[in-house]
């Protein structure tokens, strides 16, 4: 009987999670004035995405966005990397209150460290660009725990046995602990993707021109900009085209993003 309850309250949630989601997708392909009316017609159109894509630069803040998120992954993965061999794998003094010390950084709300970092951007003169979007992100608690936790795991024969053979430790890295942490690896690069994709706040504050704004910034200027802040067509169509890269990335790959956190979890 309780299986059965929670079975149905999980349904109910999803549900729930999803109803926005189909409204969205449902209001985008209907003609203007019929987005609002919950009459089920055959009147679909795709003026509105046509619309939206001429109303604003969105070819820009797709470039942007790809831009900034790539860049922020392969410096989380790099910085991460380094960090959890070291946390894990080396002895130093004062290694254990270090990576308690590091890890407050989870505990602290992004939102909180907006000022301090908008003043050293502003010093280094670079606000209002995109290596200023992703600078503040470079390092990750999350991702060094996670790694950390991983590499805890690997056997120190094979580091032994890597080092017999003559590996220097960045070879021993991306060789031996690099491919064994694979599932970590694309965990925490899932997590690192839908986080930076959806980042709004951050870029807000410090983006001031077409050439550096992230897509959710530039649906927030369009959906509540004078021409189109009452039309929920064009605004439903702006933000399907948002979340669609991450919706199509998330139907592709379900599977390897469930198992990829089954497998993390186990190790």
């Amino acid at each position: 009987m309780l299986r059965k309850i929670t079975t149905v309250g999980m349904y109910g949630l999803a549900v729930l999670w999803l109803f926005p989601l189909l409204w969205a997708v449902w209001t985008s392909f209907r003609p203007r004035e019929l987005a609002t009316s919950w009459s089920f017609s055959a009147d679909f159109t795709l003026d509105n995405f046509a619309k939206v894509w001429d109303a604003a630069p969105f070819d820009q803040y797709y470039i942007n966005t790809f831009l900034i998120v790539t860049g922020i992954l392969v410096a989380q993965m790099i910085t991460a990397t380094l960090a959890a061999y070291a946390f894990a794998k080396l002895q130093f003094w004062g290694k254990d209150v270090l990576f308690v010390l590091f890890l407050v950084q989870l505990m602290v709300p992004a939102d909180i460290l907006i000022f301090p970092n908008y003043n050293v951007l502003r010093d280094l003169s670079l606000l209002d660009t995109k290596i200023g979007i992703m600078l503040p992100y470079f390092a990750s608690a999350f991702g060094v725990f996670l790694l950390r936790q991983t590499f805890k795991t690997i056997p120190n024969e094979l580091e032994e046995a890597a080092r017999m053979e003559g590996c220097s430790w960045f070879q021993i890295l991306w060789r031996v602990y690099v491919p064994l942490a694979k599932p970590t690896y694309i965990a925490f690069g899932l997590v690192s993707v839908s986080y930076h994709w959806n980042n709004f706040m951050w870029p807000l504050i410090i983006t001031n021109s077409v050439e550096n704004r992230p897509l959710t910034v530039g649906l927030a200027i369009f959906a509540q900009s004078f021409e189109t802040g009452a039309q929920w067509a064009e605004v439903s169509a702006a933000t399907v085209m948002v979340i669609f890269p991450l919706l199509l990335a998330f139907l592709l790959f379900q599977r390897q993003f469930i198992n990829s956190f089954i497998h993390s979890g186990v190790k």
